[in-house]
């Protein structure tokens, strides 16, 4: 009766705030702390951590009396930077620190952005700030990206004054989707580190990343890739030699920066809100820590987080028009949330005590591409999923979208494959701006025009199908090569067919098992034959929510390279291809079976179809 009771209560809650996602305008996010009062800004706070370094902090503070609580970045971009929001919240009652890394702009010491010193010095400011003379004694995290990692490794660290954590679009650990995705180099991040190389930005243009983007298809033609950053004129990052000479998860300087696993996630005690898009080029981390915490979490509080996934790039709902037009497509008017609104709301009741429902919300809020809606789940995976495998097939030419590559529920009656040939000097170009995700729902038909990459169709839907969730491949593959790469993407093909970007899974072929079916591993190499066929499990990086509508239809496409978006692979087999130059480089056959006892498919998350009353409201 207690269960019936909650229960009641809770969906009446529900019809009554209409939770948090509606219109960002709608009154659904119920009280919040609101802004009253003036804000007072000390600057360059010197706080000593442990070894003696010190940080420079930033503190917005409600100018008035009284104990508040206090809500930490820790950012590699300029404490200043974000001043504008920390005065949102210091107007609203808390007390803002934004800290410089260590050795970026106002704080000392060497900076290098996978250092094992984040973790400690994250625990060392929260403590500080909790034993200050206006502090309530409970701390809070926020911020975005790289904010987000820096989140993540305070919580593993388990300060007694934090309370709560919202990383935003925070990446996962390291192999997971930055700097190596599956084992594959992701061409972005090194101009990341290019911008990031010194204590102050390292630009060379306007544009996206300082200007290195612009640049990025000519300058990642450069060999050997742990030369690239000297290349580009940058002579002081030394470490970016160990980013790219240490190519395995087990080396010393990736596991003192993971936060993710069971023994890390097992020391961690505070909810955590996660939000991340669509089209987030590290999309990847807000579903594998709501799952990691969720299972692993140290308190029943750190088990209950929350993810929030909507139609977004990566900048969430700072656009412009809060996130309604990513891309080509317009998502419509209920795609914008108050995200900041529902952030506040969360801290009111981890660090000030407010009662206010808040962890009586849904867990899970997913908006649906396509239906362009909102809807409120009890989980991720969603437990409604159907999970349906898509074969492939062909009459043994899927080479390019004219090709006779086919998609299909239904094994095909007989085994075959398809050919193609990996020239790395002639990689596969993503389209402008560098295949990067934040472009939305791109049109790629240009690119699966090329004989180098297999294209696998479905035939026209005859009902609208919503696929929303995580996407699995299960490739059977061989290659002339000692290594190589395969690229899959998942596409939304129209009537008049323009093709839509939607997801995408990556795998080095020597990442891969041998013990696990061919699942990637970020801790050994294995060794691949040449001509051999093996399993290779590739988990997609990105999910999707998204309807395809009725007449549409589901495609896949297989190639090895997708550049710059990602280095290309040598294929030499070499154990560290940081090392490997052009002149090494190996043409490679590649061959997808299918059929018969090597039947390769996608596993797509099929949704049953949603009645009216399971809209968000």
């Amino acid at each position: 009766m207690k269960f019936l009771r909650n229960a009641v209560v809770l969906i009446v809650y529900w019809l009554v705030t209409g939770v948090a996602f509606s219109h960002a305008q709608a009154p659904s996010l119920g009280d919040i702390s609101p802004e009253e009062y003036e804000v007072r800004e000390t600057r360059n706070h010197l706080v000593a951590m442990r070894d003696g370094t010190r940080l420079a902090v930033d503190l917005y503070r409600p100018d008035a009396p009284g104990l508040f609580a206090g809500i930490l970045s820790l950012t590699p971009y300029g404490k200043s930077r974000g001043r504008d929001e920390a005065r949102r919240f210091a107007r609203r009652g808390y007390v803002v620190a934004m800290a410089d890394l260590r050795g970026r702009y106002d704080s000392e010491g060497q900076w290098n952005p996978v250092s094992g010193h984040h973790p400690r010095d994250g625990h060392d400011l929260v403590q500080w700030l909790a034993k200050q003379d206006w502090s309530n004694g409970r701390i809070g995290m926020m911020g975005y990206s790289f904010v987000g990692w820096t989140q993540w490794w305070t919580a593993r660290e388990h300060p007694p004054a934090l309370k709560a954590i919202a990383p935003m679009v925070s990446p996962p650990d390291a192999f997971w989707n930055i700097p190596y995705q599956d084992g594959v180099v992701v061409g972005w991040m090194t101009d990341w580190f290019a911008l990031h190389s010194g204590r102050v930005s390292q630009a060379v243009g306007d544009g996206p990343y300082g200007g290195y983007a612009a640049r990025r298809a000519r300058d990642l033609m450069h060999t050997p890739y742990i030369d690239i950053n000297r290349s580009r004129g940058i002579q002081n990052a030394p470490w970016f030699d160990e980013v790219y000479g240490h190519n395995l998860a087990g080396d010393e300087i990736w596991q003192e920066i993971s936060y993710q696993g069971e023994e890390n996630f097992s020391q961690i005690t505070v909810p955590s809100l996660n939000a991340t898009g669509w089209f987030d080029v590290q999309h990847s981390g807000a579903p594998s820590n709501y799952i990691g915490m969720k299972r692993y979490g140290a308190t029943p509080e750190a088990r209950r987080p929350t993810l929030i996934i909507g139609p977004w790039a990566h900048a969430l709902t700072r656009q412009e028009d809060g996130g309604r037009v990513i891309g080509p497509f317009d998502y419509g008017p209920d795609a914008p949330i108050d995200l900041r609104g529902y952030t506040i709301r969360w801290f009111d009741h981890f660090l000030k005590g407010i009662d206010n429902g808040v962890e009586n919300d849904p867990p899970v809020y997913v908006f649906v591409m396509g239906a362009n809606k909102w809807y409120a789940e009890e989980d991720w995976p969603l437990p409604q999923t159907r999970w349906t495998r898509y074969y492939f097939g062909s009459g043994g030419n899927a080479n390019s979208l004219n090709g006779d590559g086919m998609l299909s529920t239904s094994l095909p009656g007989e085994a075959g494959s398809d050919t193609y040939v990996y020239d790395p000097a002639k990689p596969t170009l993503a389209p402008w701006k560098g295949g990067h995700t934040e472009d939305g729902a791109i049109d790629v038909s240009a690119q699966q025009s090329a004989d180098d990459v297999l294209v696998y169709t479905s035939p026209p839907l005859t009902r609208d199908v919503e696929v929303t969730g995580p996407i699995e491949v299960k490739l059977y593959a061989s290659t002339s090569a000692r290594d190589t790469d395969w690229i899959v993407h998942l596409s939304d093909v129209a009537p008049d067919g323009t093709v839509s970007l939607l997801a995408e899974g990556v795998l080095r072929a020597r990442s891969r098992d041998p013990d696990n079916s061919g699942a990637f591993n970020p801790e050994t190499l294995s060794t691949i034959e040449p001509n051999r066929v093996y399993e290779y499990t590739i988990k997609f990086w990105r999910a999707t929510g998204n309807v395809f509508a009725e007449d549409h239809r589901i495609r896949v496409d297989i190639s090895s390279s997708y550049y710059p978006f990602f280095l290309r692979n040598l294929n030499t087999g070499a154990d560290n291809l940081a090392l490997v130059k052009e002149s090494e480089a190996v043409i490679a056959t590649q061959t997808v079976h299918h059929g018969g006892r090597t039947a390769s498919h996608i596993v797509l998350p099929v949704i049953p179809p949603r009645t009216t009353g399971d809209d968000a409201h």
